[in-house]
């Protein structure tokens, strides 16, 4: 096995709460640490860098244990440069990174003393993020919320078990006990597990999106690209279903045209979160609710701690 991830944090569960978009709050975070896991939440969840910055400085005054910031390292991210001083200055406990090479982001992190988790979806990029110096994978499968990997849990771990070094963690398809102790036994350092702590109490997205983690399940996902020009994992709503899942002939035209496919993608990709923003925070029938298959083990709304304790039940027999 791997080095734990419990080692390499200090923490009693090896176990992150996966950065979410809207979703991850401070709240969420300091009861994560509370009960013996980490959260990292994405930058862009704070809408300025003052934000940020006094985001960032409540938790390291408040959470009782390490926390991690998920950062887009891509042009999509015209913010990405700013955020980085700040999470390196403020030395948080790590940063994955998502969606860019991580080349800057892990020397200036690692000059301050900061971990670096990178997402990768194959062996090819996590070999050339090792060789960067991340100090861990995160093996984003098929089965994650979000923007899923293509590699099923098993076969993306197998081929980087393979290629790789540096601990692996396991980000996808983890609802229960029982699955996070399958992931475990395959030999990876831990797992990133989030949809399932999308309906929590301490979690601010409306009762709305909350119900339907509880009310629909896996077979109700779906891939959509209209959110960030990247294929996108949602819960299958009527609205989802009114608008489709693919881009328009436009939108597939401009990503096409070399010169202009960097500044489409980033326009999808604002319009896209600006839509994830108001279904987050404003329930309408204009709802876009990003989640994975996982919510098929959601049963109703919970503290984070009670979830916690259901995933470590087996960990800790």
């Amino acid at each position: 096995m791997s080095k734990s991830l419990t080692e390499i944090l200090g923490i009693k569960y090896p176990i992150i709460m996966a950065p979410m978009f809207l979703v991850s709050n401070k709240e969420m975070l300091i009861a994560a640490a509370k009960a013996g896991i980490t959260g990292a939440i994405p930058a862009l969840n704070w809408r300025t860098l003052e934000e940020l910055e006094a985001g960032v400085k409540h938790l390291k005054e408040h959470c009782p244990g390490p926390f991690g910031i998920n950062l887009i390292v891509n042009k999509s991210n015209p913010k990405y440069k700013a955020q980085l001083k700040i999470i390196t200055d403020l030395k948080v406990d790590y940063i994955i990174t998502s969606l860019g090479n991580p080349k800057e982001t892990i020397e200036l992190a690692h000059k301050n003393g900061v971990k670096v988790f990178c997402d990768v979806t194959d062996e090819k990029y996590a070999k050339k993020v090792e060789q960067l110096g991340a100090d861990a994978v995160i093996a984003v499968n098929n089965q994650a919320g979000g923007h899923a990997g293509h590699l099923g849990p098993e076969e993306l771990i197998s081929k980087l078990q393979s290629t790789c070094n540096i601990p692996i963690i396991s980000a996808g398809g983890i609802g229960n006990g029982a699955e996070f102790a399958k992931m475990l036994q395959l030999g990876v350092a831990g797992c990133s597990i989030g949809s399932v702590f999308i309906a929590t109490e301490e979690s601010g997205v409306t009762p709305e999106y909350k119900q339907a983690c509880v009310e629909y399940g896996a077979d109700d996902i779906v891939f959509t690209t209209k959110l960030s020009g990247t294929p996108c994992t949602v819960i299958n709503t009527d609205y989802v279903k009114q608008i489709g899942t693919k881009q328009n002939a436009l939108e597939r035209l401009l990503n096409k045209n070399k010169q202009l496919k960097k500044w489409a993608k980033m326009v999808t990709f604002v319009r896209g979160m600006k839509s994830l923003q108001k279904a987050a925070f404003s329930a309408t029938y204009k709802t876009v609710w990003c989640a994975g298959p996982s919510i098929e083990h959601v049963n109703n709304i919970r503290p984070v701690a009670d979830i916690v304790n259901d995933l470590t039940s087996s960990y800790e027999q």
